[in-house]
């Protein structure tokens, strides 16, 4: 905890308390209205809240929160990791389940770029520090291709392609029963569910969403299929089949069934980020990086096709 003491200026007089604060110690108006709010800020030694009026020449105290201690990409060499492609400007990796693409608030497990850095990848691009080189993500529990720029051009070039959806994003996934058509199109916008704050639904007030969708391999309980995003929302492939009422095998968080999950022998969701194609940020050549299904998903599917 800080404290800041000083007159109020003549330029801040009749000013909000929130609006004031915001604009004298560079706080966002949220921040400063919840600064108020928790009794952090006096006047004259009383205290005031985020609506109150400054004074000129009024004595203002504030007492700020310390700012929390910075994330960090913490290098650890990571199971079940390996590098499917690398050149000066990008590496792409196969990830496992259980590990997020970069540290955040709450996550204290391994992550990609921690991962790199402990095999000795530098990189050296623009963008939040926690989030460098990072142009894409995957779910914590989903495995296959992560692609990270390890340059400013490739950075750049990258994050237009996602933008502009010029990269291929192909993702295989197993859901409950047959999707019926068995090829189509999913355009629904997805925003976040109102009961989860790491949760999403389809939502009229969401945002735009478009999975296509073909069968690859019929089962009895299941279907084995190739997903094609055109958009990438978080939880996309998982909520919009559980919108169909055919979610991801192993996903609970979305309806699927725990006995089907547990005779399967999962831990996680049936998805798996199969291939990555876009072009070459250094030449512009076409590339494609594909990942091969890891074991716990090649046993779920053994076990499917036994059953047929």
């Amino acid at each position: 905890m800080s404290e800041r003491s000083m007159p109020v200026p003549e330029g801040l007089a009749g000013m909000r308390v929130d609006a004031g604060l915001a604009r004298l110690l560079g706080l966002s108006r949220t921040a400063a209205a919840a600064v108020a709010e928790d009794g952090g800020v006096e006047l004259d030694g009383a205290p005031v809240g985020k609506s109150d009026r400054l004074v000129a020449g009024a004595w203002l105290s504030v007492r700020l929160p310390d700012a929390p201690a910075p994330v960090e990409n913490t290098p650890v060499e990571i199971e079940g990791m390996t590098i499917l492609y690398s050149d000066a400007d990008i590496v792409a990796v196969d990830k496992p389940p259980g590990v997020a693409a970069h540290a955040g608030v709450g996550w204290h497990g391994p992550t990609v770029l921690g991962g790199l850095a402990a095999a000795g990848f530098r990189i050296s691009t623009s963008g939040v520090h926690e989030r460098q080189g990072i142009v894409h993500r995957l779910d914590a529990g989903t495995s296959g291709v992560m692609v990270v720029a390890l340059s400013e051009r490739a950075y750049t070039a990258l994050k237009r392609a996602f933008k502009q959806r010029t990269v291929d994003k192909r993702y295989h996934a197993v859901v409950q029963g047959h999707p019926d058509p068995s090829s189509g199109t999913i355009d629904a916008p997805i925003g976040r569910h109102r009961g989860g704050e790491w949760k999403f639904a389809v939502s009229a007030n969401g945002r735009p969403s478009i999975t296509h969708y073909d069968t690859l391999e019929m089962f009895r309980a299941a279907s084995l299929l190739d997903i094609h995003l055109e958009t990438g929302r978080t939880h996309q492939i998982r909520v919009h089949f559980a919108a169909l009422h055919h979610p991801c095998v192993g996903d609970p968080t979305y309806g699927a069934d725990p006995a089907l999950a547990k005779r399967l022998g999962l831990q996680r969701q049936w998805l798996h980020a199969r291939s990555l194609s876009f072009a070459h940020p250094g030449d512009g050549r076409r590339i494609e990086i594909t990942s091969p299904y890891p074991a716990d998903l090649q046993h779920a599917l053994d076990v499917l096709r036994a059953d047929t």
